[in-house]
């Protein structure tokens, strides 16, 4: 399941308070997946890390009431109000610990607490493919919840990094090479390999030294991205840079885009359409047109797409209606 999948499945789901496991490989969005679900609806969201967990943290401590004993609940689970109640890492826990959460997920209960109507609880995990810290789940705890398959999808994961600012240079490198979003098949003796995660940190990487105003040289920066994504990754996103550094800068097309620079390369005219569909405006779009219309047809959709997709304001412009009409088979 892709993630825009996943998020209208939770969407479903809460509603009707269902147990929900989110099964995933390291890296790929399963906890920001639940969280932007919470923020969407405006539900509190409380993340427990079932493997930071004893079986007793669940139940509490007992006092001594009157003549009889009580269970204090502990203070991190919720009392009232609507949220999400996410169980993360539930699979890195001992059987026990994953075992004091039965009566929770399918009662909604521990002992004497009560969890509240208007909470879910949800939980994630990843699968022991993945070769991390991991403890089978109990049948009587698997049969308790709705389980889901988290896949990576490059589409889903463009769209996002189109709106959370990831750097132009990476999503463009992945549409590419769209095989390393993910490298599920990294030797497990690597400290790092790609992942939507990781792509994500490059982002922030690439961020840092650019702050540096160039202070930082090519061989550090090569050497903080082998440390993010992974060696080969690094060797393929690095030529691919050096390509992408050389092309004519967004200001220059928009400045002239009937005689700026127009590369061959299908990897530079990707890089291109993507940083295009990442600076146009409503004010920019019909000289962003104009180049475009220099472009193959799909480098046109692509950026054309990206562009309205972060900014509807686009989609009222004399250039997207036009295009809209030329090119309706290929944009729907």
């Amino acid at each position: 399941m892709k993630p825009s999948m996943l998020y209208e499945a939770l969407l479903a789901l809460i509603g009707e308070r269902v147990p929900l496991h989110v099964w995933g490989a390291c890296g790929v969005g399963k906890s920001q997946i639940v969280s932007q679900v919470a923020d969407d609806l405006d539900y509190d969201f409380l993340d427990v890390r079932a493997v930071q967990l004893d079986p007793i943290d669940l139940r509490g401590l007992p006092r001594i009431a009157a003549d009889s004993t009580e269970w204090v609940p502990p203070k991190f689970l919720p009392t009232n109000g609507k949220g999400i109640l996410f169980l993360d890492e539930l699979t890195a826990a001992p059987q026990m610990t994953q075992a004091g959460c039965y009566q929770l997920v399918l009662d909604r209960r521990l002992g004497e607490y009560k969890l509240p109507d208007g909470w879910v609880v949800i939980a994630a995990g990843n699968p022991a493919s993945e070769r991390g810290v991991h403890f089978s789940m109990p049948r009587p705890l698997r049969n308790r919840f709705v389980h889901l398959d988290l896949e990576p999808d490059l589409t889903d994961w463009c769209r996002w990094a189109l709106q959370s600012g990831v750097r132009s240079e990476i999503i463009a490198f992945l549409r590419f090479k769209p095989a390393l979003l993910h490298d599920a098949d990294a030797t497990s003796d690597q400290n790092a390999w790609p992942t939507p995660r990781s792509w994500e940190m490059a982002s922030n990487v690439l961020k840092g030294l650019s702050a540096r105003n160039g202070a930082a040289s090519a061989e550090i920066e090569a050497q903080m991205l082998e440390g993010t994504i992974g060696p080969g990754a690094t060797a393929e996103f690095v030529g691919f840079l050096r390509l992408f550094r050389q092309l004519p800068s967004i200001d220059e097309i928009l400045l002239n885009p009937e005689t700026a620079p127009l590369p061959d390369e299908p990897s530079a005219q990707i890089a291109i359409a993507t940083a295009l569909g990442r600076a146009m405006s409503d004010q920019s779009v019909a000289k962003g047109a104009r180049y475009l219309d220099r472009m193959p047809i799909e480098m046109r959709v692509l950026a054309m797409r990206d562009a309205s997709a972060r900014d509807r304001a686009i989609t009222h412009t004399p250039e997207f209606i036009r295009f809209g009409v030329e090119h309706a088979e290929v944009i729907q």
